[in-house]
């Protein structure tokens, strides 16, 4: 399993994470599909989304990136969105799947990410 150093491992000072540690023992690593973010999530849900989607675009910005440690979960919430396959075929279950941004639709969905005096974090 590829991971992506320097890449935080989760959102500062909450449970929310970002990374996984180890590769799936038995089997293979969890399916990336298109979750469904509603609009009655959790403040601290919307919170650890755009942490999130901070940390990939300043980490990857518009290069394609293999999915690697990035937790699934998280990652889930933004695939098929902001988060789209960078390659045909794509394997949702391969931890060297390639995946890239679509900046277009990142600034539509977090503009907050985009301004300079924003911080992971807060509100």
């Amino acid at each position: 399993m590829p991971k992506h150093r320097g890449f935080p491992s989760r959102l500062p000072s909450t449970d929310f994470q970002f990374t996984i540690r180890q590769p799936v023992k038995k089997g293979l690593p969890p399916k990336l599909f298109q979750r469904e973010r509603y609009a009655d999530r959790r403040p601290a849900d919307r919170r650890a989304d755009e942490g999130f989607m901070w940390a990939l675009k300043e980490h990857f910005g518009e290069e394609p990136f293999e999915r690697g440690n990035l937790d699934a979960g998280r990652l889930n919430f933004l695939f098929g969105r902001e988060v789209i396959p960078a390659e045909d075929p794509f394997d949702p279950q391969g931890y060297e799947a390639l995946l890239k941004l679509d900046l277009k639709r990142v600034e539509q969905s977090f503009p907050d990410i985009f301004r300079p005096d924003w911080a992971p974090g807060q509100n």
